[in-house]
């Protein structure tokens, strides 16, 4: 059979994605299980989705065209470069997958093979001729590119192709707006949105580079207005400039609770888990199996923003912590990194590490080497204890697992739908916990008995007896819970 030329392999890439478009949504509740709970704030986000018309772009606080993302009818476009046609296909799949999530309908997708993005349109012209024509036949509203666009790239394309184009940085921006819902959240993606746009300001005619001082009007407009002045456009980024610096301090501001909690759990000796990974691995879906919370789950990418922090205890009675965190993706925008930094030092401050993979993903592989590449950028976070856990076993491929379990010594093979492996998860969990180094062994008074009960909670107790005196115990407890129990055991005895 002849080898097929690239714009076959293109086309019947396209095809695949066009195919199995639509998974992104939600649809039914066939996902969820007992453990999920009544699922409430879906119902809310589910009403709120996308429609025509509705749009959750920045508010306009000054009068410059901030380039509402109202994703509706949209065309996908991916560069394949010197990558497999895998490769190609897993992006521009995700890229369609991002995009349903915003609430837009895929229409269809053009794939170009390149090695380098064009300086002028990031497609050739004779490809960006093309996109124009497809365009205008599916009656698309939007391009998205599977890339960054520089301001010139984006401009330069619109003109051809005559609708918005926006780049895939852009479009995860969008969705992080939708999905934000705590105070600090907000604040991090506005900041971030901010960060994006500030560059992109586009204004048209005189109305951009008009000055607002010097001898605009007539004499009469006195004191004050006279003077070199400055263009609209530079007055716009003033003030963007301006409400970021007061986004920092707002968020820097929310940071001191964050670090309170953290502490408090320190000194209570409380160890954390954080679960991490790819975004719609599986994570919020393992936290409702292993502790009942209840928390979303949605068939989405970036369900899961505001971090959520449960309880936890091991079969030994040992209490300890486990945070859901925003999941991860391919060249995750820096803006995010930036502004969800506070977010992402739990990960960093965690004991250990839950990295949950979607092992029935095309490319597992990819997830892990996109969360690492994240993990590096966190100070700390490459240091702390990691266990791979290969979710959604019930649908992945036997090769695939066994294949991800001979590259990741320390994994669990899970499915946080059906339960298999949740038990031995569970095992390995409280096997990893830092368990406390003191040797106490004295009586607590019964006055006391809040001691012995922090004891319990996140001592590992080797004896326990009951006397007249009080509670005989010898386990084994953090340094400052030792300091507290040999102090009431003395006193107690004298």
């Amino acid at each position: 059979m002849p080898a097929r030329s690239d714009q076959e392999v293109a086309d019947a890439v396209v095809a695949r994605v066009l195919a199995r478009a639509g998974t992104a949504v939600q649809h039914g509740s066939s996902e969820h299980t007992d453990y999920d709970g009544d699922q409430l704030d879906l119902a809310e986000r589910l009403s709120l989705r996308r429609v025509a018309g509705l749009s959750t772009e920045l508010e306009d606080v000054t009068e410059v065209e901030y380039r509402s993302l109202r994703l509706e009818r949209v065309v996908l476009v991916g560069l394949s470069g010197a990558g497999s046609p895998l490769e190609a296909e897993v992006s521009l799949r995700e890229l369609a997958a991002l995009a349903e999530t915003a609430g837009s309908q895929v229409l269809d997708g053009v794939l170009q093979r390149r090695r380098t993005p064009d300086p002028s349109t990031y497609l050739g012209s004779g490809k960006a001729a093309e996109l124009a024509v497809l365009v205008r036949a599916v009656g698309a509203d939007t391009v998205v590119v599977d890339g960054d666009l520089a301001p010139s790239q984006r401009r330069a394309l619109e003109d051809v192709v005559k609708v918005k184009v926006i780049d895939r940085t852009a479009l995860i921006l969008d969705i992080f707006a939708q999905h934000a819902k705590s105070r600090e959240g907000k604040a991090q993606v506005e900041l971030a949105q901010l960060e994006y746009l500030l560059p992109r300001l586009r204004g048209w005619g005189e109305s951009m580079s008009r000055q607002a001082g010097g001898q605009v009007g007539s004499a009469s407009a006195g004191m004050g207005s006279r003077g070199p002045g400055e263009t609209k456009i530079e007055l716009d980024r003033r003030r963007i400039r301006t409400r970021m610096a007061k986004l920092r301090r707002e968020i820097k501001e929310m940071e001191p609770a964050r670090v309170t909690m953290r502490a408090s759990r320190k000194r209570n000796a409380i160890p954390s888990v954080a679960i991490t990974g790819y975004t719609n691995a599986g994570k919020s879906s393992l936290l409702n199996r292993l502790t009942g919370a209840g928390v979303l789950v949605e068939n989405a990418l970036f369900a899961t923003l505001d971090p959520t922090v449960r309880r936890a205890q091991t079969d030994d009675g040992r209490v300890y912590t486990l945070t859901d965190t925003v999941g991860f993706v391919r060249a995750l925008p820096h803006q995010l990194v930036e502004a969800f930094r506070s977010t992402l030092e739990e990960v960093a401050d965690a004991d250990l590490i839950l990295h949950v993979v979607d092992a029935a993903h095309p490319d597992p592989e990819g997830q892990i080497a996109a969360v690492r590449h994240v993990f590096a950028d966190i100070p700390g976070a490459m240091d702390v204890p990691e266990i791979i856990v290969l979710n959604k076993a019930d649908i992945a491929e036997p090769e695939v697992l066994a294949r991800l379990r001979l590259r990741e010594v320390h994994s669990v093979v899970v499915s946080a739908h059906s339960g298999e492996g949740i038990d031995e998860l569970a095992a390995l969990v409280a096997d990893q916990l830092p368990r406390p180094g003191v040797l106490v062994d004295l009586v607590v008074p019964y006055s006391r008995g809040d001691l012995v009960a922090r004891v319990h909670a996140s001592g590992d107790i080797e004896r326990t007896e009951h006397r007249a005196e009080g509670t005989a115990l010898r386990a084994r407890v953090d340094a400052a819970l030792a300091a507290e129990l040999r102090a009431v055991a003395v006193t107690a005895g004298a």
